[in-house]
């Protein structure tokens, strides 16, 4: 007996979102004054510096996304543990659809609004990272790169010692997945400067492709022979 791989751990899937997590962490740097939607890492050391000169309105512009990201990882986990039962439709995709329809509001924010447009979209990031942590069974974030660089060099590193192509391949899976969120701050922020507060429905765009994926190819996980 086995499990059915769920969509939701494929690598096609995987680019997809690998493409919205680096388009929006561009939006919100470029776009929304030099806040990082996914790297809380960043925004937790700016926030640290900013305290520490006195300067408290800059601190706050860190601090708030920081608060709304646990905020988004808590929700993540209260529809898992509610609805992972459902059969009509599975909680991942409704947790996809509503980072879609918040990050859809985010573009028709303006500039005074960038306290509010940065935590939300923060917030968004957040339940993506806690609803979609692996893809063909590794542990991989579609949000940020640092974990996914790690585990890239190390699994390249197995393979230079042990030659054992599985380690290679891992290794290839982890530096695509960075490639592609490579890409999508590229397209970030050529979106910013065409399509300004509203380049982030492309984000939009991309996670309604992905809730589309997961629809038309199911997502039940069932146990078969």
């Amino acid at each position: 007996m086995k499990k059915q791989k769920q969509i939701s751990e494929s690598l096609q899937l995987g680019i997809i979102l690998a493409l919205s997590g680096g388009f929006m962490d561009a939006y919100s740097y470029v776009c929304r004054g030099k806040v990082f939607a996914n790297a809380q890492t960043g925004n937790i050391l700016l926030c640290g510096v900013h305290l520490s000169e006195g300067n408290w309105q800059l601190a706050l512009r860190y601090l708030c996304p920081i608060i709304a990201f646990a905020l988004g990882l808590i929700l993540a986990n209260v529809v898992q543990f509610h609805l992972k039962d459902k059969k009509v439709i599975h909680w991942r995709q409704i947790t996809i659809l509503f980072e879609a329809a918040v990050l859809f509001l985010v573009g028709f924010m303006p500039q005074s609004a960038n306290l509010l447009a940065n935590s939300i979209t923060s917030f968004a990031c957040a339940i993506q990272l806690e609803s979609f942590r692996k893809i063909n069974g590794n542990g991989i974030a579609t949000t940020m790169c640092i974990g996914n660089l790690r585990s890239a060099t190390q699994s390249i590193c197995e393979f230079l010692y042990t030659k054992e192509k599985i380690t290679l391949f891992r290794g290839l899976l982890y530096f695509t997945i960075i490639g592609f969120f490579a890409i999508g701050a590229i397209l970030g922020n050529v979106s910013v400067k065409l399509l300004q507060e509203k380049a982030i429905i492309i984000s939009t765009l991309f996670l309604l492709v992905g809730f589309a994926m997961m629809f038309f190819n199911g997502e039940d996980e069932k146990v078969i022979d």
